[in-house]
């Protein structure tokens, strides 16, 4: 990726910062050696920067930080492939897919991922290569592979311990591999054999795990499908949750539980909800016209899905928990472009559209602790910015459409269809 011009100016119609403040009029952002300088609004003032900076005028449109997705897994394809089958590719093959899914992120908006698995060292591959500048990708945000039981969820990918000493052991040997955080799976999931509506860790093992993270200053993030798995997470001092759901059975079945809710609340625990999951498997199956019996059931399990996790959504809100914006891209048939999809969803159970813009910058960051270095159009920040043409704050719609995509204050190229606006 080019380095960035030293100073460039960017003016447009509105401004939405990502931390919920009201939206700034007639702004105007400055950016030196690719981070935020000055953020202004009103006439631009003058003597701040020098007169022949490059301007970029984009009348008629909101600027706003570069989406987050908080968890996406780069090495699954997002098209309906079973799980199963794609992890047996070889692993520079699924490198390579990351790579591609990683692009197609970045073109839509999304400057930073986080990563929730892959597949042995892949997805920590593929960052090499975008350092060397082979490859361009958004800020990568990775824990390598998942922490997981012995035949447990995404057992392929390489992270199978067992045990305090063991869950030690894995964790010490993906800070080894240079992770930025930890994922463990504390249930079972989507891979085949395994209990998503059971508890897969103890308590005791998880904690293991999260004292040994925190004492080397690493964040730890849990998969979490049944309520009692999240409560040995929330005992375990863990930082993130994903899903939080309530399975209880084999079939799908929830059940919530607000006593769980509440718990996750006083933790200040936050949630990524992934609700993308079960859109995007419906809108794949619905217009099929001769639907086999098995591709009936499922599509009548996700609805149900769906429909209870829409509404657990709603009641962990309610309930005070800070929900944060992550499609589990790749998986099954949720694509690496959906992260709007997912906020117009947080907009459906409850959440206003500043919170769901929130939701997917600023919280997102914090929720990952990448503060400091993005998730707002704050000065001294990286310049990750969006243009979209109208207000999102009108119409969550338009952040599909960015007519103007910088990370780390480059313009970034997203082919003839979509050219780099023109600079004066």
């Amino acid at each position: 990726m080019p380095s960035p011009s030293r100073w460039q100016i960017i003016r447009a119609t509105r401004l939405i910062d990502g931390t919920g403040a009201p939206p700034v009029a007639d702004p105007t952002v400055a950016i030196r050696d690719g981070r935020i300088h000055r953020v202004a609004a009103g006439a631009p003032p003058t003597g701040l920067w020098p007169p022949d900076a490059p301007v970029l005028n984009l009348q008629g449109h909101t600027l706003l930080p570069g989406l987050i997705d908080a968890h996406v897994h780069l090495v699954l394809p997002g098209d309906g492939t079973p799980f199963e089958t794609t992890v047996r590719e070889p692993d520079g093959v699924l490198t390579l897919l990351a790579a591609a899914n990683a692009r197609r992120s970045l073109c839509a908006g999304i400057t930073s991922l986080r990563d929730c698995g892959g597949m042995r060292e892949s997805t920590l591959d593929l960052r090499r290569t975008q350092r060397l500048g082979y490859v361009l990708a958004p800020r990568l945000h990775l824990c390598g592979r998942p922490i997981t039981i012995t035949g447990g969820h995404c057992w392929y990918f390489g992270g199978e311990a067992d045990g305090p000493e063991g869950m030690r052991a894995m964790v010490r040997r993906l800070l080894k591999s240079g992770v930025d955080y930890i994922k463990i799976m504390a249930s079972g999931g989507g891979t085949v054999g395994t209990m998503p509506w059971r508890p897969s860790y103890t308590a005791e093992e998880l904690r293991a795990a999260v004292l040994e993270a925190h004492r080397f200053g690493r964040r730890v993030g849990v998969h979490s499908l049944c309520a009692e798995a999240t409560r040995h997470v929330l005992a375990a001092g863990a930082d993130h949750i994903e899903h939080a759901h309530f399975l209880v059975d084999p079939s799908g079945r929830q059940e919530f539980e607000p006593d769980v809710a509440d718990a996750i609340a006083r933790a200040g625990t936050p949630v990524t909800t992934t609700l993308s999951v079960g859109h995007y498997v419906i809108r794949a199956l619905e217009p099929l016209e001769d639907r086999s019996p098995e591709d009936q059931a499922v599509l009548d399990r996700w609805r149900r899905m769906l429909a209870d996790n829409m509404d657990q959504a709603r009641r962990l809100r309610s309930a005070g928990v800070r929900l944060i914006a992550g499609t589990d891209a790749g998986w099954r048939y949720t694509p690496f472009d959906g992260l709007v999809t997912e906020m117009e969803l947080l907009a459906e159970a409850g959440a206003t559209a500043q919170e769901a813009i929130a939701a997917a910058t600023s919280l997102a960051a914090t929720a990952m602790g990448i503060e400091s270095e993005t998730g707002a159009l704050r000065e001294g920040l990286a310049a990750d910015i969006i243009a979209v043409p109208g207000d999102p704050l009108a119409n969550l719609d338009v952040l599909r459409r960015p007519s103007m995509v910088m990370f780390q204050g480059t313009y970034v190229d997203r082919g003839p269809e979509a050219p780099v606006p023109a600079i004066r």
